[in-house]
């Protein structure tokens, strides 16, 4: 083959175009012009949105595992905020209802002091306000424990009294504590009188028939009583101050083979929920001493000389 025939150009893997430089130097100069071209006539503005228009479904369906992940992450944050809220709200909800659950015990109690305070008002026997602490152990018997003792000047006894009437009698007396015997206590009783009619009459508990009721005894069958009667104290025992309420007359039994009436009364006072009480002195000081029977009387007649 003769030598003039020969390609003497290189291979396209040694061929040379222009320089870096010179193609640094174009492409700025053409980013250049771009920008100020863009930034005054828009020029740019079609083609941004073309790009725009052509990217969007790839960037949409790149996106969507990220958007993914974060709801995931928003709702497990929202489920355990919820849970929290809703823990909060039962706690809150529970001490509303304790607190609810409180309200009508204290009115009650608010209202039977206020009772107690205004019956003290009108009883001129020094008295002292105790509280009721428990009922007796003994089942047979009607009796309650109070938070007052000898320390406290409590004596044997003394009558004791809820807001409503007449509750009892110290029976014993302890050096911080004392013994209430109830007026339905089978062993009580106190005299009464009939508020209608001013007939005078001895109560007595009566565990039988029912086991918070009084039975006036010794009574005549055809004796003025009525159902709905009142009985306060008569204050003959030299125990309770005349004019307390004690009970009022429930059911009548008049029987021809019998002299005396079966009437049963039921106790004004809170035998089964007193808490706080009232309890007086014996009015026993009161009341002069007996004459001794073995002092002879004399009799003066008028006019003549002793």
């Amino acid at each position: 083959m003769p030598l003039g025939t020969l390609d003497r150009t290189p291979p396209p893997f040694f061929r040379q175009g222009a320089s870096a430089l010179s193609k640094l130097i174009v492409f700025s100069a053409l980013a250049l012009f771009l920008m100020v071209a863009d930034t005054r006539f828009k020029l740019m503005q079609p083609l941004r949105v073309a790009l725009a228009t052509v990217v969007y479904p790839m960037q949409w369906l790149v996106l969507r595992p990220v958007l993914l992940t974060r709801e995931v992450f928003s709702y497990f944050e929202s489920l355990k905020g919820s849970q929290s809220s809703a823990e909060a709200a039962r706690q809150k909800l529970g001490q509303q209802s304790q607190r609810a659950n409180q309200v009508e015990p204290l009115t009650l109690e608010n209202a039977r002091l206020r009772q107690l305070l205004q019956l003290r008002g009108r009883i001129t026997t020094p008295s002292q306000a105790a509280q009721v602490l428990y009922d007796s152990a003994d089942p047979y018997s009607r009796k309650v424990i109070l938070d007052k003792g000898l320390l406290q000047g409590i004596s044997a006894g003394s009558p004791v009294l809820d807001e409503l009437g007449v509750l009892g009698q110290v029976t014993r007396v302890y050096p911080s504590v004392s013994e209430v015997t109830l007026v339905t206590d089978r062993e009580q009783a106190i005299p009464v009188l009939n508020v209608r009619t001013g007939a005078r009459a001895v109560a007595f508990g009566d565990p039988t028939a029912n086991a918070n009721a009084l039975e006036l005894r010794f009574m005549a069958s055809n004796a003025d009583v009525r159902v709905g009667d009142v009985l306060t104290t008569s204050g003959v025992d030299g125990v309770y101050p005349p004019g307390l309420p004690v009970a009022r007359v429930d059911k009548i039994e008049r029987r021809v083979e019998t002299a005396f009436a079966h009437i049963f009364c039921s106790p004004l006072a809170g035998v089964d929920g007193a808490l706080h009480v009232m309890v007086l002195q014996p009015i026993s000081g009161k009341i002069a001493p007996r004459p001794d029977p073995d002092t002879p009387s004399r009799s003066v007649r008028k006019g003549s000389a002793p």
